[in-house]
């Protein structure tokens, strides 16, 4: 019997992988990992060694970690009924497995009696902090437990993995449960003709409407939503969407807020458990904030710095829409702030967004977004020729292709890219994935399928496998996919997290590449968003789709002169999701009585952009802090914590050049390439000479 979640190939044969084949490949891949661990324990106490110790633990648990790898990504881009049945099937199962690993007394016996060797007290360098790292590693997840405390730990890992999985379905099956059909185009005046196109495809897809006769559906995926509530000029229209908005993770069978409640719970009991007083504090105890209360004073003093700002973007829009609908300042509704600020940008810059559209074709925007690296990092991209069978399918899977071969994907807009060094020596391949579906979760992210490392003694180079993905506007009519300067940040954003994992060069898989402290990891991919915004950077990619010319200098100027606009508003915004995140697991985890609706909006009163009807929670619809075990929990500040680092570090290109080469190579060889090796701060002090300077976020967004 074959075992295609186990191919070792480096290519995926996505073809291969069934739903029916899900349960035997998983259930092996765990007696495997099972019987590795048990030889890593059951070696000679006398003989020791980092390399059996160790290595010999990432190694048992590498097959287990990219097979079961694979499903999960499937059930994020390829969700089905058969699919979805075969993942919660054995999730229990593998979540129960790596929830006893750290509760192994025997494992952790083997690494504590192997720390304290002679071979492991003289260790420098990445092997110490292996080591270092593994032994708070294991200590955090509940190694010096007494018994009935571990046994109560692993069902509370089990009851997590469970809840978050339902929540995560929950929000995939309420956006998808939700549309709107028009019968009548002119009901969508304002909106950008490629939004209007693309609701016509939509409908057309579904089998609604005719040729004759045309509808438009519209949906609450991003590239459909999105322009009704800046461009529709029908209020109604957009209160439809905005309530409809509402219903993800609410209400009847989807409804989320048990699941919240549970959840928090669990983990505050966990947290407790091991010792801290809340999850927040456990789990930032190996981050560069340490502690929850250094989060939130965060969160807050970044708060009282913009407060000031942020009231009068708000009364300037209120007063703006009196004045133009000849009416009283009042409390403008949640389906009005994004029309009403539209409008006022597009009248103070005389600049709509939608007029860049033409210079954002998303293959322009890889092209181009790729020869920055090249030029920056000193590598070469080269995209690959691809073929399609359907996930599963099987019957015909092609050969595993060979170097330069077509490699198989699982949908046919999939792209697979090459990443070489400049001798030639192959990096990684990543896949880009960039249009919604429904099968495909929401949101933008990168992962990686297989970790790469380094030659190291004995061990042979390997490549990196990653992947990233989106759900950007798709092509309509035959023509390219038009990308507002939102989505090509996105891009780059994402391309940011696949280039730390890809030039990953540490020997240890656990140190290596995006395997740092939370806090710290999105400082890449957040430094990458600012090429987006730098005339030198922007002509690499900017071009429009039809005569390949460049963003003439006048429209250029207007996107930067209105680049912080509604600024103090923007980052309130992110400011109002970190505090939700913290106040949730610091100071609410165990309120299961309250109403999430009216404690959010009193932990946010002065966070939030107030309006007459008040919205209902996002916690119901928050998939980085609930759609898995960990995620983004008690940790959604790291967006701002590191976008403070990036927009420090981005100075240093400033200064010595936008694309100069040696600073890219700097920040190669000092950030994108250490993983955690070392000290995330230190890291930093080494590409930039100091310790970051907590001014340059505040004043990039003109907020100084």
């Amino acid at each position: 019997m074959s075992h295609p979640y186990l191919d070792e190939s480096f290519h995926v044969r996505w073809s291969t992988l069934a739903p029916a084949t899900v349960e035997a490949d998983i259930t092996l891949a765990l007696e495997r990992a099972e019987q590795k661990l048990a030889d890593v324990v059951n070696q000679d106490r006398g003989r020791l060694s980092f390399e059996s110790v160790i290595m010999g633990y990432e190694d048992a648990l590498r097959e287990l970690n990219e097979s079961w790898g694979l499903v999960t990504h499937l059930d994020s881009v390829c969700n089905g009924p058969e699919l979805r049945e075969a993942h919660n099937k054995m999730l229990p199962k593998v979540s129960a497995f790596f929830a006893k690993i750290p509760l192994d007394e025997h494992l952790w016996d083997l690494i504590l009696t192997y720390s304290k060797t002679d071979e492991a007290k003289a260790l420098t360098g990445t092997q110490r902090r292996a080591v270092d790292e593994l032994l708070a590693w294991f200590r955090q997840h509940g190694a010096e437990l007494l018994p009935a405390k571990k046994k109560r730990l692993e069902e509370i890992e089990a009851e997590l993995s469970q809840a978050t999985q339902k929540y995560s379905e929950n929000v995939l099956d309420s956006t998808n449960a939700w549309d709107m059909v028009i019968d009548d185009v002119a009901q969508l005046k304002g909106l950008p003709q490629s939004a209007i196109d693309a609701a016509k495809a939509d409908a057309a897809a579904k089998g609604v409407g005719t040729p004759e006769a045309p509808k438009y559906r519209f949906t609450l995926k991003a590239p459909s939503l999105i322009p009704v509530m800046e461009h529709a000029e029908d209020d109604s229209l957009r209160k439809r969407v905005w309530e409809g908005n509402g219903t993800v993770g609410r209400g009847d069978k989807y409804d989320n807020t048990a699941l919240v409640w549970q959840i928090l719970r669990l983990r505050h009991e966990k947290a407790t458990l091991l010792g801290k007083p809340q999850f927040a504090d456990y789990i930032l105890e190996r981050r560069m904030a340490k502690n929850g209360r250094t989060a939130l004073t965060f969160t807050e003093d970044l708060h009282r710095k913009v407060k000031s700002a942020f009231d009068r973007e708000i009364v300037d829009l209120q007063e703006y829409r009196a004045d133009k609908t000849h009416t009283d300042v009042r409390l403008l509704e949640p389906w009005e702030v994004a029309y009403w600020s539209e409008k006022r940008r597009h009248e103070r810059y005389d600049f709509d967004h939608e007029e860049l559209r033409p210079y954002f074709p998303v293959d322009g925007v890889l092209s181009g977004m790729f020869r920055i690296a090249e030029k920056l990092f000193d590598v070469r991209i080269a995209e690959r020729q691809t073929t399609f069978s359907a996930v599963g399918d099987g019957s015909e899977a092609p050969a595993v292709p060979a170097e330069s071969g077509a490699v198989e994907v699982w949908h046919p807009e999939v792209k697979f890219f090459d990443m070489r060094n400049a001798d030639g020596v192959l990096i990684g391949g990543f896949y880009a994935d960039w249009h919604p579906r429904d099968s495909k979760r929401s949101g933008a992210w990168m992962n990686y399928l297989k970790g790469g490392w380094p030659p190291n003694g004995e061990r042979d180079r390997r490549a990196h496998l990653g992947l990233i993905c989106g759900n950007m506007t798709p092509p309509v009519d035959g023509k390219p996919a038009l990308l507002t300067h939102d989505e090509v940040c996105t891009i780059f954003h994402e391309f940011g997290h696949l280039i730390h994992q890809l030039f990953g060069n540490v020997p240890v898989p656990s140190l290596n590449g995006v395997n740092v402290a939370w806090d710290f990891v999105e400082l890449p991919s957040q430094l990458m968003e600012n090429f987006c915004w730098e005339r030198e950077s922007l002509d690499f990619f900017a071009k429009h789709h039809e005569t390949g010319a460049p963003i003439p200098d006048d429209l250029f100027k207007k996107l930067i002169n209105a680049r912080n606009y509604m600024s103090a508003v923007a980052m309130m915004r992110q400011l109002s999701f970190g505090k939700l995140d913290l106040e949730l697991h610091i100071n609410h985890s165990v309120d299961e009585n309250a109403d999430l609706d009216r404690l959010g909006r009193t932990l946010l009163k002065d966070y939030i952009f107030p309006t007459n009807t008040e919205p209902p929670s996002m916690a119901r619809r928050f998939g980085h802090l609930f759609s898995s075990p960990v995620g983004y929990a008690a940790s959604y500040y790291s967006y701002k914590w590191a976008e403070v680092l990036d927009a420090d570090a981005f100075t240093r290109f400033q200064h010595e050049g936008v694309l100069n080469p040696k600073v890219g190579r700097a920040l190669r060889d000092n950030i994108l390439s250490k993983g955690n090796s070392e000290d995330p701060a230190k890291l930093f002090r080494d590409f930039m000479g100091r310790d970051p300077d907590p001014n340059a976020l505040l004043a990039r967004a003109g907020l100084a």
